[in-house]
């Protein structure tokens, strides 16, 4: 689950990291008010769940309240990444003397909470690592004891020379961790931690994204949901027990089992397609997941072939036939679909497909060559 920049903020905060003030608004008017209160030029910032915000105009420097007033009034209302934007934060712009990058990441490989931090901030940490990979240093935490001071200093001075500025930044990367670990993140950072002139180091973007197996531990996190800057397709698979993210390809993928959707995903990937989608159905063998499935997939207008990859185990593949032939003549596909399905049941959902005009293959290879064919406009 990601959560807007402000309420990263507000935990943040709550866990000692300096932050500038700010705060969140929905109207122009209370955008002026807050610039007015604060008395000084201010960051106003679109509040929606997607990367480059500030290449699509959505985050802006004013001098003025009145300037606060118009940039809020052009950034509400706007559409990032198709998101419409419905709130502001309005936060006070910090003098920058310099930039930084400090992140912790889950990493699966280590099976540990990474530090990553580079003295290149306030640009993507992605375009620093492909670029400059030696302006980033990496450091596993042991979570049985944490970020360490000896630790956390070694990281401040690989920012900076200035023991103050060192001492500063270890503190923060301190209150970072207890942050990440008490929120159950999966992804924490602050990019840019700044320096101003006068020698502080505070953090004036903060980014924090929740692993969902921690929600139902924590339902003060759980509640910051904001499913109005989420994509609607994903919030309608959430609501119907299906996993699903969607991605920027014309292969939809509905496959049962995140190890064999990613797999598939892979292929796809291999024999020069993309895909639209992530989609695990899971393991149960309800074929009204299936018609769900469908109803997400096929209202992307990306979508440019359909592909099912069922291994059948305890999901049934008769079940999944069904599924399909349900949601088809409920809403007839308007894009090919190819269906690969392979185990339990599996003649007899072979039968029920053939029987209502749809052929199948138990080979996964040559299901995903064929979608990925199809989606490029070939037979």
């Amino acid at each position: 689950m990601n959560l807007h920049e402000y309420q990263a903020k507000d935990i943040l905060k709550g866990f000692g990291v300096p932050i500038p003030p700010g705060e969140v608004a929905t109207t122009p008017e209370h955008a002026k008010a807050l610039a007015e209160q604060y008395g000084t030029a201010v960051m106003v910032k679109a509040q929606v769940h997607a990367g480059g915000r500030g290449k699509a105009g959505g985050v802006k420097f004013c001098k003025t309240p009145a300037d606060a007033f118009e940039k809020a009034s052009n950034i509400l209302g706007m559409e990032i990444k198709g998101l419409t934007v419905e709130k502001v934060l309005v936060t006070v712009a910090a003098d920058i003397g310099s930039e930084a990058y400090v992140g912790i990441i889950v990493d699966r490989a280590r099976k540990k909470p990474v530090f990553m931090v580079s003295a290149a901030g306030g640009i993507d940490i992605e375009q620093v690592a492909a670029e400059t990979p030696e302006k980033i240093k990496y450091h596993p935490v042991d979570v049985r004891y944490g970020l360490q001071t000896y630790e956390a200093m070694q990281l401040g001075f690989f920012l900076y020379q200035d023991v103050k500025l060192a001492r500063a930044a270890a503190k923060i990367m301190q209150q970072l961790y207890a942050a990440f670990m008490a929120s159950g993140c999966s992804l924490a950072e602050i990019n840019p931690l700044v320096v101003t002139p006068t020698g502080d180091v505070l953090a004036v973007d903060g980014k924090m994204v929740i692993d969902d197996n921690e929600l139902d531990r924590k339902p003060a996190i759980a509640a910051l949901r904001d499913e109005s800057s989420e994509a609607p397709s994903e919030v309608d698979a959430r609501n119907n027990n299906l996993t699903f993210i969607k991605l920027d390809g014309d292969v939809g993928c509905v496959v049962n089992g995140a190890g064999l959707a990613m797999a598939t995903m892979d292929l796809v990937k291999y024999y020069g397609g993309e895909p639209a989608n992530f989609l695990d159905i899971g393991g149960s063998s309800n074929p009204e997941k299936v018609v769900n499935a469908l109803r997400i997939i096929t209202a992307d207008p990306n979508v440019k072939a359909i592909l099912f990859n069922i291994f059948g185990g305890i999901t049934r593949t008769d079940d999944v036939a069904n599924g399909i032939v349900t949601a088809t003549k409920a809403n007839p596909l308007k894009v090919p679909i190819v269906i690969r399905l392979t185990g339990t049941n599996e003649e007899i959902a072979m039968k029920i497909l053939t029987e209502n005009g749809f052929s199948a293959s138990s080979d996964m290879d040559e299901a995903v060559q064929k979608a990925v064919a199809l989606a490029k406009g070939g037979n």
